[in-house]
């Protein structure tokens, strides 16, 4: 006989409605200790961390038996509140015992703020500019920033540091916006619904974080037109375009600050008297400065400045605004975590008024509904803030999973933010396997780790061995196929589909193959992209764990429509699933097979794979 919990909070006979829970929700609690235990009074004490830690004590009155368990329940008002509930338990016996249970999580969200659904359903494209596609090779002459241009496209990223130690990412390739557009349809093929461009205002960088002009896309992409024109395309063909915004920081050489002078604008490092010096904030004009995690190349700004406030979003022609008008779709908020609570609903509140389903995306790392910074427990997912999150605990769980963890590991990890965030937020979040700031995720899978105990020269020289290549592959076609079957937007980082390789940035910045793609992820991809587009249930369905033990881990997908069985295994041996009476299963990707034993269905995974089926 299997040993009942007192209490778990991802069971609905202990705990209703399941996880997050709008504003204004009465949540029942039920604890349900064996009648063996003799307790006869139990209390929940649920504490309201943005009250002042105001704590609530309510008595749970025995209610009744059931199976051998007494029955203690007591229901939570949240009223109007927003913000975390940190509830525990108390129960105590006639004889002077007393058991504690909790701290547990509660999280309370502004239930009238409902995100649109589009970005969450579809398929993000990471673009990195400038090392997507060019039409041509630019002429950097006149531009800030006193950059240089490789005159081939398949020549290696600068990473040595320059006669001053400084490494200082002025080395560009030209991508432009015209070579995207070429690239359109290709994107539209792999079933690409959003392009999610990393910066494109003009700055001295090939990464464009540190802000020179927010009132124009960097000369080298093209022209402000180029950008709309851009937009206009990839509507047509049903795609929507998202920008990154980089708020909390400019450039050091941007029009802003003006540390060198390119600009004719008087900066705020040349004199006290400039509107934009009020934007930065000074430790000793003009020399020293708060600077992001001390580089000074990106001076910080003062987000409280009302200023610079309307300057991003709080006017009409604010930055927010003016670029949604010129065809963008939504933000991806840089270091959302770095930027006031305030200045995110203001971004939010701006988009929303420009463009009713603009979203806006956060830059977080963890667990977004504990996130603190700067001492500051963040507001981020409870409405009227961030649409959804960049899901790095995803995919620190897929790595984990494929490097050799257990299935149950990544079902606790997913459990955790699935209860934790709203549901708008947990299934619009931006879920990918590498970013601009990882390393390549095939050679993560086929070498095995980051070899960070390795010099800077090796692992620029590093590349997969052939064997290591296959085991990269079969795990990336796995943890890809996890990737697109998971709730939220599956992104692909450009070149990921390739096949391309690299450790840390900037190795993980090269140009795309174009002509030396690898067809077989290529297709893989493609075959990604139209799973997902063609079934409902991998879009819109609710997820329920079917197993998750060892090397094997295995979840439905389900809406109204149907439902999709997704079963993985990263072990170096065939593993048996057995499914029981679950119902006819349809393949749709992947390798495995299928078996009906005298107990019912049992599925085949083979080693290092995954397999996607209907279920009948």
């Amino acid at each position: 006989m299997t040993c009942q919990p007192i209490y778990d909070s991802r069971d609905a006979r202990y705990k209703t409605p399941y996880g997050a829970v709008a504003s204004g929700t009465v949540v029942r609690f039920t604890l349900r200790p064996p009648r063996t235990m003799g307790f006869s009074r139990a209390r929940l004490e649920a504490r309201f961390e943005s009250r002042e830690d105001w704590t609530a004590v309510i008595p749970m009155p025995w209610t009744g038996m059931e199976l051998g368990q007494d029955l203690f329940q007591a229901e939570l008002d949240t009223g109007d509140y927003l913000g975390l509930v940190w509830y525990s338990f108390v129960l105590e016996g006639a004889d002077g015992r007393k058991q504690e249970l909790g701290p547990y999580q509660l999280t309370v969200y502004d239930g009238t703020d409902q995100p649109p659904q589009w970005f969450g359903r579809g398929v993000t494209y990471q673009l990195f500019p400038d090392r997507f596609c060019r039409s041509r090779i630019p002429d950097p002459q006149g531009m800030v920033g006193g950059r240089w241009v490789h005159q081939s496209w398949e020549e290696f990223p600068e990473y040595r540091p320059d006669q001053r130690g400084e490494i200082r990412n002025r080395d560009f390739f030209g991508g432009d916006f015209r070579g995207v557009m070429e690239k359109l349809d290709y994107l539209k093929e792999l079933g690409v619904d959003t392009i999610y461009f990393n910066p494109i205002f003009e700055a001295a960088e090939n990464h464009r974080y540190g802000t020179a002009d927010y009132s124009r896309v960097d000369p080298m992409l093209g022209t402000n037109e180029d950008f709309s024109r851009l937009c206009d395309e990839a509507h047509k063909r049903g795609m929507r375009v998202m920008l990154d915004g980089v708020f909390n920081h400019t450039g050091y050489v941007s029009r802003y600050f003006n540390g060198d002078g390119f600009y004719p604008d008087v900066g705020a490092s040349q004199s006290w008297d400039s509107p934009y010096r009020p934007w930065f904030n000074f430790i000793e004009w003009p020399k020293k400065y708060e600077s992001w995690w001390g580089i000074y190349t990106l001076p910080a700004v003062n987000e409280g400045n009302p200023d610079y406030r309307r300057f991003i979003f709080d006017a009409e022609d604010s930055v927010v605004r003016r670029w949604l008008r010129a065809g963008a779709d939504g933000w991806r908020l840089d270091v959302a975590d770095e930027l006031p609570d305030d200045f995110v609903h203001g971004i939010h509140e701006a988009a929303r008024a420009e463009k009713s389903d603009a979203v806006v995306i956060g830059e977080v790392w963890e667990d977004g509904s504990t996130k603190v910074a700067y001492g500051v427990r963040r507001k981020h997912i409870l409405g009227g803030h961030c649409d959804g999150l960049m899901n790095y605990p995803l995919r620190n769980a897929i790595l984990a999973f494929f490097q050799g963890g257990g299935g149950e590991d990544f079902v606790s990890a997913m459990e955790t933010i699935r209860e934790n965030y709203p549901p708008f937020a947990f299934y619009s979040a931006m879920n990918s396997l590498g970013t601009h700031d990882t390393p390549r995720i095939l050679t993560l899978l086929g070498a095995g780790g980051e070899y960070r105990d390795q010099s800077r020269e090796w692992r620029a020289n590093f590349r997969l061995s052939p064997r290591q290549r296959r085991r990269g592959k079969d795990l990336l076609r796995a943890a890809s196929l996890l990737l697109f079957c998971f709730p939220g937007s599956p992104t692909v980082y450009y070149g990921d589909e390739a096949g391309m390789e690299g450790f840390e940035d900037p190795f993980n910045r090269q140009t795309y193959p174009w002509g030396h793609e690898d067809r077989e992820l290529i297709d893989w991809f493609r075959a990604l992209g139209a799973l997902r587009r063609d079934h409902s249930a991998l879009r819109d369905g609710d997820i329920r764990y079917v197993a998750g033990r060892g090397p094997v881990l295995a979840f439905t997908r389900g809406d109204k429509q149907e439902t999709v069985l997704c079963a993985f295994n990263n072990s170096e041996e065939p593993q048996r699933l057995e499914l029981g009476c679950l119902g006819a299963l349809e393949p749709l990707l992947g390798r495995a097979h299928v078996d009906v034993e005298e107990g019912g269905a049992v599925m085949t995974v083979p080693p290092q794979s995954g397999a996607a089926f209907q279920v009948k």
